[in-house]
């Protein structure tokens, strides 16, 4: 791990390459006198193969923006891009893990037959799905445990078919939003260091919503902090820890403790 005394700041745009772009992002609910505004003017550029954390306090609305980001809402201003294509619905390019496993994942398929669902809506026959749906079972560590169903499963493993179905979608974008939150400690660094391990090995990129201010900076390669009422962007941090990370050693890099200070004190500011 590279050691650091201090957080780098980094800037929520990006000259040159970018796979999602985000600007001016405007969300509310209602109209008149009861509307009531969660995001205002929020701009964000994400480079391929990057992992950004977006952290900021509980009910800021981390969740609204993933799903505007998932193209499940529409937002009322600005705009949302992959590439060169606007986002207006949801997109083959982007695929999200949802924080309740136990809600995602139907229980009357196998795990085999839930992570080789979604590619039907790519045409993919039943013998590809299948190839495609064990292998990404076995790169989060559940070979030949595709013939259970979810609820003979732990939280944790649950949580696991739902990253290897979102990622057997092949999208070039994971949204994920605050998916350890329901599980126990243990399990929870076990899944961040899973996912760090599908990062580095699949160059995906990930796009991540928490309020855990440990967990956004020692999975991410850049932090992103939101709040204010309506929520914008209020900082931005490089984290500098590359792509070996220990939950012990990285936790304790004096760059890793500054960063966690500064977020913190972001956050109770506002």
């Amino acid at each position: 791990m590279n050691q650091q005394t201090s957080p780098h700041t980094g800037t929520a745009t990006i000259p040159g390459n970018t796979l999602l772009q985000v600007r001016g992002l405007t969300m509310s609910y209602g109209t008149g006198d009861s509307e009531n505004k969660i995001l205002e003017d929020l701009t964000l550029d994400v480079k391929p193969g990057e992992f950004v954390s977006i952290v900021g306090p509980s009910g800021v609305g981390k969740t609204t923006l993933l799903r505007c980001l998932s193209g499940l809402l529409t937002p009322k201003a600005g705009e949302i891009r992959v590439g060169d294509e606007r986002i207006s619905g949801p997109h083959r390019d982007v695929g999200v893990v949802f924080q309740d496993y136990s809600r995602s994942l139907m229980p009357w398929m196998t795990t085999l037959d839930n992570v080789a669902f979604p590619l039907q809506g790519r045409g993919a026959r039943k013998g590809e799905r299948n190839s495609v749906a064990e292998e990404y079972l076995e790169a989060v560590g559940l070979a030949g445990q595709g013939n259970k169903f979810p609820w003979e499963m732990s939280g944790g493993m649950q949580q696991r078919v739902a990253i290897a179905r979102a990622l057997a979608y092949q999208a070039k974008i994971l949204l994920m939003d605050e998916p350890f939150a329901s599980v126990d400690a243990q399990t929870r660094f076990d899944l961040e260091d899973l996912v760090i391990d599908l990062h580095a090995n699949l160059g995906v990129t990930i796009i991540l919503v928490t309020h855990d201010i440990d967990e956004a900076l020692y999975l991410a390669d850049r932090v992103v902090v939101i709040a204010q009422k309506p929520a914008t962007v209020v900082d931005v941090i490089e984290t500098g820890f590359g792509s070996h990370r220990d939950q012990v050693a990285t936790k304790a890099d004096p760059g890793f403790q500054s960063a966690r200070a500064r977020i913190l004190g972001i956050l109770r500011d506002h």
